[in-house]
């Protein structure tokens, strides 16, 4: 079964592509993204970034399908971090 390559446009202006599936914070971290973690494990909430208008969890998420346009990567706002 092959993977799709998703386009993703990063908060600092970088753009990479990425095989559905992949890893949220390696590919941040490929891009030159900081994503900030805590518990990496879903329950604190230090990782969660706004994709498309999406809040998600990069430490318990993965890149989704996405077999049109990019995605588009934002630091969610949370005003309790």
């Amino acid at each position: 079964m092959n993977k799709y390559k998703v386009g993703i446009e990063w908060p600092n202006g970088t753009y990479t592509c990425a095989e559905e599936g992949s890893d949220w914070l390696l590919m941040a971290k490929e891009a030159g993204v900081a994503i900030p973690t805590g518990c990496l494990t879903g329950s604190c909430g230090a990782c969660e970034i706004e994709v498309d208008g999406k809040i998600l969890r990069a430490c318990i998420n993965s890149i989704p399908n996405k077999k049109q346009g990019n995605l588009k990567v934002e630091f969610a706002q949370d005003p309790y971090w």
